[in-house]
């Protein structure tokens, strides 16, 4: 694999943990965005956040760039995997 199909680059973690709201979100430097098919690995020890916090913590990250046959190949089956979208129900009674 070539040196420009993997950048490993620093990055932003932010964790939130409250009733509202449980997400994390990974936020790269620059202009450096993810494209289909590339897969990005957070280098480090597992975060644990408390419940009612939100953090913000540095780390390094590692982004694999697809090549064009992975990229292609996801292409393709997204087209197939759209339909688990949606929610499909017939009945015979009338809806009020």
């Amino acid at each position: 694999m070539s040196s420009t199909s993997r950048l490993r680059l620093p990055c932003i973690i932010r964790i939130t943990h409250t009733w509202e709201s449980l997400e994390a979100h990974v936020e790269l430097p620059g202009h450096t965005q993810p494209e289909i098919g590339d897969r990005i690995t957070v280098h480090g020890a597992p975060v644990q956040v408390p419940f009612g916090e939100t953090i913000t913590i540095e780390r390094e990250a590692t982004i694999r760039r697809a090549n064009p046959l992975e990229k292609l190949w996801i292409r393709i089956r997204s087209m197939f995997e759209l339909d688990e979208l949606y929610e499909v129900n017939f009945t015979t009674e009338i809806l009020r």
